[in-house]
């Protein structure tokens, strides 16, 4: 098997609140959002938020809900590129909570990074790009 990257991942959320969903990854985080009409005419039962041409996040709203533990589920880590100052910035100023920061290694090496919660309870790690003078 020869894996090149996450396609994507798939988080449930409250059926009653896709509206937090919204404002959260598409006004707070900027991530435009997708197949909102086909979810809405009951054609699919998700619709997404475009991170990169070939990065999406499926949300699925379900009555069954159940919140995030630390137990089953950690985090997600994102790559942007940006200036990890600039995002925190840019996430204060939208009202978004910083957990925590740090410098933690991944897949593509030791990077400045900021945790951030969404409103379901999911932690979400935005991860400046690794130096390529490191």
């Amino acid at each position: 098997m020869d894996a090149r990257r996450i396609d994507h991942v798939h988080l449930k959320i409250p059926e009653d609140e896709i509206e937090h969903a919204i404002e959260f990854y598409q006004g707070h985080l900027g991530f435009p959002l997708e197949g909102f009409e086909d979810y809405e005419e009951g054609d699919t039962p998700i619709f997404h938020f475009r991170l990169a041409p070939d990065t999406i996040i499926h949300v699925r709203p379900t009555e069954e809900f159940v919140h995030p533990e630390r137990e089953n589920f950690d985090h997600l880590a994102i790559i942007l590129d940006e200036d990890i100052e600039d995002v925190k910035q840019e996430l204060e100023d939208a009202g978004v909570i910083i957990e925590r920061e740090g410098t933690p290694d991944g897949a593509t090496g030791e990077a400045p990074a900021i945790y951030v919660r969404d409103p379901f309870g999911y932690l979400i790690e935005f991860k400046e790009p690794v130096s390529e003078t490191a």
